[in-house]
């Protein structure tokens, strides 16, 4: 987790840092953070409005990997915030097996979808 927590500072979105790591077979496959997609202008919107053009780290973590060929069937996901419901409609495509979790998202319902599809969810206490 502490490898996602570092990868979150380089999320461009105002709004909320994001940090994910797929982890297979012992090891980093992947990583994301949320923001604009390559090419495009960074997040500039009020902090308390919604942003639109952002990534979520999740799926920039498997576009990544989609993109270079890495498998993720089999892996683990550490993320700093819960999945929304569509990434995880994604990480349950991509064959994710467990999800860790820092922070929960305002919308726990992909927790359920995750958990219905037999992907093992683990909500990691930060020690005290």
């Amino acid at each position: 987790m502490a490898v996602a927590l570092t990868i979150s500072q380089l999320s461009t979105c105002n709004r909320n840092h994001v940090g994910a790591v797929i982890v297979k077979d012992g090891r980093c496959v992947t990583w994301g953070y949320n923001g604009a997609p390559p090419g495009l202008p960074h997040c500039a919107h009020p902090i308390d409005e919604p942003c639109t053009t952002a990534t979520h780290a999740e799926a920039n973590a498997l576009a990544f990997a989609a993109k270079q060929g890495i498998s993720t069937d089999g892996a683990s996901l550490y993320v700093t915030l819960s999945p929304c419901s569509t990434c995880a409609r994604l990480l349950i495509a991509a064959g994710i097996s467990t999800v860790h979790f820092l922070e929960q998202y305002r919308d726990d319902s992909a927790l359920d979808l995750l958990q219905g599809a037999g992907v093992k969810v683990w909500a990691i206490l930060p020690s005290v």
